[in-house]
């Protein structure tokens, strides 16, 4: 066990926010040898003009306003997502709103998108700027917004020249009315507008930075299909399969009832199954990353065999430490070994077939398409006197406070 593993341990006695805030103060003051500059050409991959040393990244969240991207790349992730930022600073909800599930290996978090604003974190990622690394930014929008889809088209405008990628985070349960961007009369005129935004970019950023969106894992088929449908109208990149679940699997935690969303342990099946549903359905017409309850090198070849280009992680980090990057690409290495592949680009969809008859499929005799149809690109363009398409921000079951 390394130093950092027994540190982790020791900081899972303190309340979960502080020792977060702990353990990134840590890394801005300490200066980490890189682990493993170059990597394993094996596991090395080239997606949307980006060269990726391995498919292990680390997920949004933990490095929310883009404070230790560089300590976390040092540590043997291999691209870091920073984020969610909104564009203007916010608190996020009332405290307490982290809740350890050590028995189930799961956390439940209502933070509410508490970040800096895009200000701050734009200067955070300015000072960077040369230093190398694949640093992603995940953007969202204010809890209080009059127009939630000009918060992304912010989003995209302020961090376009600074991230390696973009990702629109439409999914998460903790900001009231934000999963309804999942519903297409909305996402398509948020895409659209996105898009251009990203266009719109271009000169700025010197390049067409990729964009992905990242979805809930509680859609049934039918919403995702329909979803499918509309990200590839739009020829987003790819998405980020799954943000946090409200659903309640069968667990053994005192704290399972703490409203919020579950991550961990407990979201590896279905979201796994719900990646390789999607990877049947869109073929290769998408860059996937898979993200829930990668926790180990099993884990992360789950999920690569059932569809995904890459994987992140943030929840397995909290229980298996800061050494778990470099013992996934070790494991990893050694699945590659065992069956003679050559390349990591081998085992990608190997078991796809078996993964996606997991999720629960709506009957296709009742109507539900078998694969999203695409139909050329077609946005709509908001005119200047159309109201913002922004859903009520009301709470329900899946949009919880």
């Amino acid at each position: 066990m390394s130093s950092g593993d027994r540190v982790t341990r020791l900081l899972r006695l303190l309340n979960p926010e502080l020792a977060h805030k702990l353990t990134i103060a840590a890394l801005k003051r300490r200066r980490l040898k890189r682990l493993d500059r170059d990597g394993d050409p094996r596991l090395a991959l080239r997606l949307f003009g980006l060269s990726f040393p391995s498919p292990v990244g680390l997920a949004a969240g933990f490095d929310k306003n883009g404070e230790v991207p560089d300590a976390m790349l040092r540590l043997g992730f291999s691209f870091v997502e920073i984020g969610t930022v909104t564009p203007r600073p916010q608190r996020g909800n009332p405290k307490p709103r982290i809740f350890r599930l050590p028995a189930d290996g799961a956390v439940i978090n209502r933070l509410g998108f508490n970040n800096l604003g895009h200000d701050a974190v734009a200067r955070n990622l300015e000072r960077r700027r040369g230093r190398g690394g694949l640093v992603g930014v995940n953007i969202g929008a204010n809890k209080d917004s009059d127009d939630l889809i000009a918060d992304y088209i912010a989003g995209v405008s302020r961090f376009a020249p600074l991230a390696s990628w973009l990702t629109a985070n439409i999914s998460s349960p903790n900001t009231p009315g934000l999963r309804d961007l999942q519903e297409v009369d909305v996402l398509d005129p948020l895409l659209g507008e996105v898009m251009e935004a990203r266009e719109a970019s271009i000169a700025a950023a010197g390049r067409k930075v990729p964009l992905f969106v990242k979805i809930s894992p509680d859609m049934d088929d039918g919403q995702l299909t329909a979803l499918l449908e509309t990200v590839l109208r739009h020829q987003v990149d790819g998405l980020i399969i799954a943000n946090t679940t409200v659903s309640r699997p069968t667990m053994t935690s005192q704290q399972l009832q703490q409203p919020g969303g579950l991550s961990g342990r407990p979201l590896f099946e279905p979201s796994t199954a719900m990646l390789a549903r999607v990877r049947a359905l869109v073929g290769d017409r998408l860059v996937l990353i898979g993200v829930g309850g990668v926790d180990g090198a099993d884990t992360a070849w789950a999920k690569i065999a059932a569809g995904a280009d890459l994987v992140q992680l943030y929840t397995g980090m909290i229980y298996k430490g800061p050494s778990l990057p470099e013992r996934i690409k070790a494991g990893l290495m050694d699945r590659l070994e065992g069956r003679n592949f050559s390349h990591i680009s081998e085992a990608r969809g190997i078991e796809t077939a078996r993964w996606a008859a997991a999720w629960p499929r709506q009957d296709e005799t009742a109507g539900a398409p078998a694969s999203p149809k695409v139909s050329g690109s077609r946005r709509r363009k908001r005119k200047k006197s159309d109201k913002p398409r922004t859903p009520k921000k009301t709470s329900s079951a899946n949009h919880r406070p």
